[in-house]
């Protein structure tokens, strides 16, 4: 089943340029699905058009089957959450509770449930020890993780993350990169995820590719990270585990086909084991 289908979807800022020119794509329910390309590419214009925070010029969009128009655009918006790029934006408790809680309130959970629910979901991001911290006092990738707990608390079934990793430093996007791999193991969510981040990219069950407001590539990681010519016409990179295994290769050395770095490390380990 499709959890998100885009049909000949265009979208314009001013009369000037087409930012999103006629592209289509579908998402599959329970997969994990990363939008890809250079600034000004599209993509997160497109993540703001899922979520119905911009208005289409013309195309189709359909999350859960329904029709993304005014008539549908509450039961969308409950079906959805988005974690956005500066975590500080989406704070509004005084404590990591309360910031989690906020969802819940008006959403008229009852009070005594409320704590099961934040307990919850302040552990699959590994923040429960700080639910009673100000959130000023958190790191940029604590900041995120707590941002994303409040979404989860609100029980979506499609979680967009527009840029969540773009604001924070090495250390903070590989926590985040690992919450998002856990929850896609853990969960039925469809997560979308608009990313510059290439190795996050190489960890996702399909990608797409933007350029100048189309869809210059489409399919699995392998499959897009395959064809190096077309990247580069498009400004895009491949993942440095790749770089890694033509550099080994070219030295003799076959460690198979990995996108990631964990699965070139253990082919590594397992080529001097034999050696």
């Amino acid at each position: 089943m499709k959890a998100i289908e885009v049909s000949h979807l265009t979208f314009a800022y001013d009369d000037t340029k087409t930012t999103i020119d006629d592209i289509s794509f579908s998402v599959e329910e329970g997969s994990y699905t990363t939008i890809v390309g250079h600034n000004g590419s599209g993509k997160s214009t497109v993540a703001k058009l899922l979520a119905g925070l911009l208005e289409k010029k013309s195309g189709e969009i359909k999350l859960g089957g329904l029709d993304l128009n005014m008539k549908n655009l509450t039961a969308i918006r409950s079906m959805i959450g988005i974690v956005f790029q500066n975590p500080d934006n989406q704070f509004i408790g005084s404590t990591v509770r309360d910031d989690i809680a906020f969802g819940l309130e008006n959403h008229c959970v009852p009070q005594e449930q409320m704590d099961d629910i934040i307990n919850l979901n302040a552990g699959k991001v590994k923040m429960t020890k700080y639910l009673d911290q100000e959130p000023t006092r958190l790191s940029g990738g604590q900041k995120q993780r707590v941002a994303i707990a409040g979404v989860l608390a609100m029980k979506p079934k499609i979680l967009i993350f527009d840029e969540a990793t773009s604001m924070l430093d090495p250390q903070g996007k590989d926590e985040i990169k690992k919450v998002i791999t856990q929850i896609h193991e853990e969960s039925s969510l469809t997560i979308l995820s608009i990313t510059h981040d290439i190795d996050e990219v190489a960890n996702s069950d399909a990608v797409i590719a933007m350029n100048n407001g189309k869809i210059a590539m489409a399919g699995t990681p392998h499959e897009v990270f395959s064809d190096e010519k077309k990247l580069k016409e498009i400004q895009l990179d491949i993942p440095f585990s790749m770089k890694m295994q033509g550099a080994l290769k070219r030295r003799g050395v076959n460690v198979g086909n990995h996108l990631t770095m964990e699965g070139l490390v253990k082919e590594l380990c397992q080529y001097n084991s034999n050696m």
